[in-house]
């Protein structure tokens, strides 16, 4: 419903096929299911534990000598399998409806509005022509006062029809017939001729049919493999493929601008006064031999006694040198643009695997935590569950912004708070199972 009504306008008003919008919903399901999945284990996990604890059954095991621990183990061991078929579903079946999905979009918002006349508003729906109407008869569909503009083509002339009277005929569902009455048509002679009188005729009739062409009013689907395909349309071997390769044009990037450099350097070196003399430099062409000795920075040519060389050599050296950096600008640019496309990818291989995990991260958490809360009612669950889901979706989307920027790797942008859930629901749940808590280990340990 959420996805109706976001997209309701570019849908309405295009005849589109029930069946075509059943299957965009249904593509566009796909990604619900990866997110939806490790929440409803959460609210289960969080259900079933706390009307375990809420009606004193772990108390029972407890005095029977079980351990709470394995009660969890089923259902954590039913989270592995779960965490198993997400996996799968996120990089086989997910990419492919991402595409499908996409490409249906693109092909609905390509697709014209159908044909509709409306009274006293132009329509030009029809390639070639424009309709007027000043009324519409909704009883018998009939049409008043039309006026018809005929662009031209080559195979008809520009004209303009006027008819008092007329009425629309399907013929089939791309084929369209309309019938005037009672009217005048006025047409060029002359295709190429400006508006002249003289290369028009006036044509006065009593019936008069035009059919128009509405295929191109019909919905037509496109090949969605034909389609370029971004990070979330490909599978996890699809997604290393494009990271090797960026990162195989990184080294060579790498590789050029280190043998850049020292060229610029071994060519400095090897420049000669003679070279220097035949270089064109206006601002070092004109040099006084009794102007005072230019000193530098550069030890090596405070060492030359010939100014007019010593300026030569460094002109040489400050072009040469803007070369370089324009050179290495690009290559840098170059590089930081493949390394960001390397974080995307590798941010969205990551994310086929954390989000799954967290089906087992929920179990680890939701456990005990339901346990210590003994509440089993679908309020309390909905409400530790809200808290829980927002903190962990907040750091998921956060996460990939900043791997996306270089900030952090793709690894911790996806798996941080992964590892942080399963740390806090580990040393809970060993709390629940051997009465151990961390001030106890504290207090061991200073002893």
């Amino acid at each position: 419903m959420q996805f109706l009504i976001l997209h309701v306008d570019k849908l309405i008003g295009k005849d589109i096929p029930v069946s075509v919008i059943i299957e965009l919903v249904l593509t566009n399901l796909a990604y619900m299911v990866v997110l939806a999945a490790p929440m409803a284990v959460l609210v289960a996990t969080l259900m079933a534990f706390g009307k375990f604890s809420e009606l004193n059954e772990l108390t029972a095991l407890r005095s029977s000598g079980v351990n709470p621990l394995s009660i969890i183990r089923p259902v954590l061991l039913a989270s592995v399998f779960m965490f198993i078929f997400l996996v799968w579903f996120s990089n086989s079946v997910l990419p492919e409806a991402n595409n499908q999905a996409r490409s249906l979009f693109i092909d609905i918002r390509l697709k014209k509005p159908g044909f509709e006349l409306q009274p006293n508003v132009f329509y030009d729906g029809i390639e070639g022509y424009t309709f007027l109407v000043k009324h519409i008869d909704n009883e018998t569909d009939s049409l008043h006062d039309i006026t018809l503009f005929q662009n031209p083509t080559s195979a008809r002339n520009r004209a303009y029809i006027k008819a008092e009277r007329g009425f629309l005929s399907s013929e089939g569902t791309q084929g369209l017939s309309l019938f005037l009455e009672d009217g005048e048509m006025l047409r060029y002679l002359d295709r190429t001729a400006s508006a002249s009188k003289d290369n028009m005729e006036r044509t006065l009739f009593s019936k008069y049919r035009l059919s128009f062409d509405l295929s191109d009013l019909a919905f037509s689907r496109s090949d969605p493999n034909r389609r370029n395909r971004s990070d979330r349309t490909m599978s996890i071997q699809a997604m290393n493929v494009v990271v090797d390769t960026l990162e195989q044009e990184i080294l060579e990037y790498s590789e050029t601008s280190t043998n850049s450099s020292s060229y610029i350097t071994l060519s400095l070196l090897n420049t000669n006064p003679e070279e220097l003399n035949r270089n064109v430099f206006t601002d070092f062409s004109e040099v006084d031999s009794t102007e005072e000795t230019l000193t530098t920075s550069l030890f090596i040519l405070n060492q030359i006694q010939d100014n007019s060389y010593r300026k030569r050599l460094m002109g040489v050296s400050n072009t040469r040198l803007e070369e370089h950096k324009s050179k290495i600008e690009n290559v840098s640019s170059n590089m930081l643009w493949r390394l960001k496309r390397v974080n995307k990818f590798l941010v969205e291989i990551y994310k086929k695997f954390s989000i799954p995990f967290a089906c087992i991260v929920f179990v680890l958490l939701g456990a005990p935590i339901g346990i210590m809360t003994k509440r089993g009612n679908f309020g309390y669950a909905a409400i530790i569950s809200s808290v829980i889901l927002t903190v962990y979706w907040i750091s998921i989307i956060q996460g990939e912004k900043l791997a996306d920027r270089l900030f952090i790797t793709p690894f911790w942008g996806m798996w941080s708070f992964n590892i942080v859930f399963s740390i806090i629901g580990i040393i809970l749940i060993i709390h629940l199972t051997t009465d151990l808590t961390p001030s106890k280990l504290w207090k061991r340990n200073s002893d």
